[in-house]
């Protein structure tokens, strides 16, 4: 099984789980700030739950390339959306600062 280390913490997943359920079943803080009220519960439209992803994922969807094209995202950045990857090995988290996660600021690593 993948093993997923975020926000300081080290916990095991099936392959093929979505990120963003992992993530919040595992009390990991996806969203920043009042993006946790107003985020899109997943459909992957409104590009709050992006993470910076080291590891073995799913290769990028229409939709979530087409979110990660718009600002403030930028498809230069080495980021995902959560609720759109599927994990198929371990992985690294890291978390940025800004409302949409697009700042330069770690908010969270893998380690804490």
């Amino acid at each position: 099984m993948p093993e997923v280390q975020a926000q300081g913490k080290t916990f095991q997943c099936e392959a093929g789980t979505n990120l963003r359920q992992v993530l919040l079943q595992q009390g990991i803080a996806l969203y920043n700030n009042r993006a946790a009220l107003i985020n899109c519960r997943g459909v992957g439209t409104c590009g709050t739950c992006v993470v910076q992803v080291e590891g073995a994922v799913s290769v990028q969807g229409w939709r979530e390339q087409a979110r990660l094209s718009l600002p403030p995202h930028s498809p230069t950045k080495a980021r995902r959306l959560a609720c759109q990857t599927q994990v198929l090995g371990s992985l690294r988290l890291t978390k940025y600062d800004g409302f949409w996660g697009e700042g330069d600021r770690p908010m969270w690593t893998p380690e804490g």
